[in-house]
């Protein structure tokens, strides 16, 4: 027994000893950077020539669909402006990425009257082979409705009217729904765009096929439409309708991925990646996603590089090409420098409203840490905390190689969503102050990180 309590005793010791390092560690990070804080977030809320950045991004090379001209002539001019900035090791790698093709593309109700609907066909779906394709219509509100009505489907074109729920419930219908449709032997299918609102605005996006059943040609209409069709049907009418695409994929083409860094001072062979991914979709200029994104993690390095930092671990700015329809740049980059000693990584891609909070996903030590940089920021996010739980697309592929992930999220929750992969993102739906507040949120937390002294380091 008397042992038994000698054990107690000192295992109680050791938790109250770590307990008080993870709050001397926090103390430490607000005592060590709050004057850094400061600065950071002076030089980020001056002015808006971080915004107009971006704007000229968006005003000058437009959508930047993958494979496309526009997209790597962004990416030459984001290079020549990287090296301008004065970062170090400011390269291109080449990535080879896919090159679908949107063509022509035409829908027009011909019963119980005419109208031409508003048309986009979806990332990677395969065209109506020169034909025009017409057929009954057969509009379902989920999958569950759709095999439940499966003797139906035959020879008609099916559409997914699914009422928005959240963008991760609503997207399975875009990347899954020809398959689901083609499988009961639908020609075609369709789908109410993938956003809260409609305003008659359509929302494109990547899609998926199963090798195991035929491709059919795939696209989105507006919100209207569908409920249109959906009226239509539920009085007891079959609509029908005329279907052309000319959508193609051709061979993969060469794109770039493009960093540059800041050295570290002392352990420069680690490293601390962040970025943003430099391709968009076709029918916006992409400002939301993910030129604020690419823009906001660019531009915090060069905050940190202005006020003369110097940071313990190398920092990279990394702007991946490719997100939006493949991901071929973050698994090139993991790929490529999976053996390089990576600290963390980090990718913004929620949009920009105000700050809300970082996601951290990594050793539980380094979260209770982490939670020192809250008071530094209060002033600019009032609601911001440190939570469990941060990643990205781009960063996946490094995650899943065992590197620590952070992201950075906001308070745009639907809203985000009207604007993303549609005509509509484009530079006036950022705000200006916003981008500011992100980008001195992430300048301070990866800097900070960056810095993390040995005493706390597991490298």
């Amino acid at each position: 027994m008397e042992r038994y309590f000698l054990v107690l005793i000192v295992c109680l010791g050791l938790a109250f000893q770590s307990s008080k390092s993870t709050e001397i560690d926090s103390v430490y990070i607000y005592n060590t950077y709050s004057k850094i804080a400061r600065q950071i977030i002076q030089k980020a809320m001056a002015d808006s020539l971080s915004w107009e950045k971006l704007a000229y991004v968006c005003d000058t090379y437009g959508p930047r669909l993958t494979g496309s001209k526009s997209l790597n002539d962004a990416i030459f001019w984001a290079e020549k402006e990287m090296k301008k900035d004065g970062f170090e090791n400011v390269h291109l790698e080449e990535v080879m990425v896919p090159n679908w093709k949107r063509g022509e593309e035409y829908c027009e109700m011909v019963y119980p009257r005419n109208k031409v609907f508003k048309i986009s066909s979806l990332g990677h779906s395969v065209g109506t082979n020169g034909k025009l394709i017409e057929a009954p219509v057969l509009v379902v509100k989920d999958f569950d409705e759709l095999a439940k009505r499966s003797k139906e489907v035959k020879g008609k074109i099916v559409v997914y009217n699914a009422p928005w729920v959240s963008y991760g419930h609503n997207v399975q219908y875009r990347f899954h729904g020809a398959s689901e449709a083609a499988k009961y032997g639908a020609v075609a299918s369709l789908l109410r765009s993938v956003s809260p609102i409609g305003f008659d605005m359509l929302h494109t996006g990547v899609m998926g096929y199963q090798d195991s059943i035929p491709k059919i040609p795939t696209a989105s209409i507006t919100l209207e439409d569908a409920e249109l069709l959906q009226r239509l049907q539920n009085r007891g009418i079959t609509p029908k309708l005329k279907l052309k695409m000319t959508c193609e994929t051709m061979p993969d083409t060469i794109s770039y991925n493009l960093m540059g860094e800041i050295r570290g001072s002392e352990k420069p062979r680690e490293i601390v990646a962040l970025g943003g991914h430099s391709d968009s979709w076709d029918y916006g200029e992409g400002a939301q996603d993910d030129a604020s994104g690419f823009i906001s993690t660019w531009e915090a390095l060069n905050i940190i590089r202005s006020l003369g930092l110097k940071p313990r671990r190398t920092m990279r700015n990394v702007i991946w090409v490719n997100e939006e329809s493949g991901t071929r740049g973050g698994i090139a980059y993991a790929e490529k420098h999976k053996n390089e000693p990576h600290f963390l990584v980090f990718e913004f891609d929620s949009g920009v409203f105000e700050p809300l909070g970082i996601g951290f996903t990594g050793d539980e030590k380094y979260l209770t840490i982490l939670k020192g940089i809250t008071p530094l920021v209060k002033e600019i996010a009032p609601d911001f905390s440190i939570k469990k739980g941060g990643g990205g697309v781009d960063i996946g592929p490094m995650m899943r190689l065992g590197i620590s992930g952070m992201s950075l999220s906001t308070k745009g929750n639907d809203e985000y969503f009207w604007y993303h992969h549609s005509p509509a993102d484009t530079p006036d739906k950022v705000n200006p102050e916003d981008l500011n507040k992100c980008i001195a949120i992430i300048a301070i937390a990866t800097y900070i990180y960056a810095d993390l002294p040995d005493f706390i380091s597991t490298k």
